[in-house]
């Protein structure tokens, strides 16, 4: 597992640039996230993999094409100090797990660290540090272990009558 940092502001254009906006392939839009910012991303990103950002990540357009990219690339998780709005219900609405804290200037891209959703830790391995975050709701959990609002829906039928 890498940890990929990047810092404030990541917008959706840097994370997947607007040519490659002609498909909603995960694994097509995959090939060219951060294409402009880390050209070698693509290749070298392998599942399991968390992006660790500091303010207002994916900010811009409201695009869900931005966190499909991250999950076709085996993005395991984003952490960030704070992220756009928009990015982080399309995020959670297709299972991308996202989570807020502020470890930005506490954790490197060589630390190995575990996460724990259920409880609200991020244990640093490297470091023998643990970070505290919020967990998010349980219904939120519920639609992530799902892989998104629409595995959710159709696994418990939700709003659909006989």
């Amino acid at each position: 597992m890498r940890i990929w940092k990047f810092g404030d502001n990541v917008d959706t254009d840097q994370i997947i640039p607007a040519e490659y906006l002609t498909t909603g392939d995960a694994k097509e839009l995959a090939a060219h996230a951060f294409a402009k910012v880390i050209p070698e991303f693509s290749k070298e990103v392998q599942e399991g993999d968390v992006v660790v950002a500091g303010a207002n990540f994916g900010c811009g357009s409201s695009r869900e094409h931005a966190p499909r990219a991250l999950l076709g690339a085996g993005i395991r998780c984003v952490i960030a100090k704070s992220f756009a709005r928009i990015f982080f219900r399309n995020s959670i609405n297709i299972g991308l797990p996202l989570i807020e804290a502020d470890i930005f200037d506490r954790i490197e891209e060589t630390d190995q660290i575990e996460i724990r959703f259920d409880d609200g830790v991020i244990r640093n391995l490297t470091k023998n540090e643990d970070y505290q975050f919020k967990p998010l709701p349980e219904f939120m959990q519920k639609l992530l272990e799902s892989g998104g609002l629409i595995n959710y829906i159709k696994e418990t039928k939700m709003g659909i009558k006989n």
